[in-house]
């Protein structure tokens, strides 16, 4: 006999959702129940977890009672509308959207960063963005080394950012151009298919995007360091699942490109890809369906004697979002931070 726990996935039917019933089933995650939740227009769906049929139900009050756990992944007005109603009934909620990343109350995590700030939650944890977990997993063991001074980020950003319906979209958009007939745009503002455009999300006065500024508060956050310069560039591309990202760090002396490679080929969630003679590094199809950042030409800033380059490609529905979650929950039954708990033993 051992701890289990009734967990619940908020946005179960969503690209992301559906990749926590398959993790909470791959990492055999202590499920004694999983409830899955979604809006009345995708309530009645029916989907697998460890061979067994689940009914797709609306998430309600009623719904949200006894659950210890809620993965949630349906967006910030849902997390908003829903989040504290499953606090209060006990259970704790990671979030995957936006809601509550900067909220000085709410931890905001990267198992591989910032581990310790899950003690401090107050029934709410929040999931960082895609690109800033990718981009932390990679920098975060060269600036326990050396303290990163600077960041500058420029990203490569697949469909699978924006949801199962904007990789549709972009697979239906590529055959439509292909016969000559005009693409689709329900989804993504312009055609992404063969083509490529600044982030979409809503400008600030000093004109950087809101996923940019996600990427630059966020990695203050969780790095604890509140003045960390950061400036980004987010870009999308015309890929389907994982996120690229070209990185430039800045020191304050210099950092030799072989200790670097080290560090990162011993860290834990990243893969090291390098093959120079082949001009082999990582790529988006490579990093698809894996659970590491794959990381590689890594190089001296030819500009600035304390600067390094180097190039990253993630799963951004992995480990961008749905491992991050689960992981996250995995400490929290590591350290017995999760609220009724049942005794029992786990879901078959």
């Amino acid at each position: 006999m051992g701890q289990a726990y009734r967990v619940a996935i908020l946005g179960a039917t969503g690209a992301v959702g559906a990749e926590l019933i398959a993790l909470l089933e791959e990492r055999n995650f202590p499920v004694s129940s999983l409830k899955l939740l979604a809006s009345p227009r995708s309530a009645g769906q029916t989907l697998t977890f460890k061979g067994k049929p689940l009914t797709v139900v609306e998430v309600s009050e009623s719904a949200l009672q006894d659950i210890d756990l809620v993965l949630a992944s349906a967006g910030g007005s849902v997390s908003k509308a829903w989040a504290s109603k499953a606090v209060a009934a006990g259970a704790v909620v990671i979030d995957n959207s936006s809601a509550f990343r900067m909220d000085p109350q709410v931890p905001l995590i990267v198992p591989e960063v910032n581990p310790d700030a899950v003690t401090h939650h107050k029934g709410i944890i929040a999931n960082p963005n895609c690109t800033t977990i990718l981009m932390n997993v990679v920098v975060w063991p060269l600036h326990q080394l050396q303290p990163v001074q600077r960041i500058i980020a420029s990203t490569y950003q697949s469909a699978s950012g924006a949801g199962a319906r904007a990789m549709e979209e972009v697979k239906l958009q590529a055959q439509a151009m292909l016969n000559d007939e005009p693409p689709p745009t329900d989804i993504f503002p312009y055609p992404l298919a063969f083509n490529l455009f600044p982030h979409n999300s809503d400008l600030n006065t000093q004109g950087y995007c809101q996923e940019e500024m996600k990427m630059v508060q966020e990695t203050r956050k969780i790095f604890n360091v509140p003045d960390l310069r950061v400036s980004v560039t987010c870009v999308r591309v015309p890929v389907l699942r994982a996120h690229s990202e070209a990185i430039n760090l800045e020191f304050s002396q210099p950092f030799a490109v072989e200790q670097a490679r080290s560090i990162l080929e011993k860290s834990p969630g990243v893969k090291l890809v390098e093959d120079w003679q082949a001009n082999y590094f990582p790529m988006p199809l490579e990093a698809s369906g894996r659970d590491e950042v794959l990381v590689g030409r890594i190089r001296q800033d030819l500009s600035h004697p304390n600067g390094l380059e180097l190039w990253l490609s993630g799963d951004q529905i992995r480990k961008g979002a749905a491992l991050n979650a689960v992981q996250i929950a995995e400490l929290l039954v590591e350290r017995q931070l999760l609220r009724g708990a049942t005794l029992t033993t786990s879901a078959n």
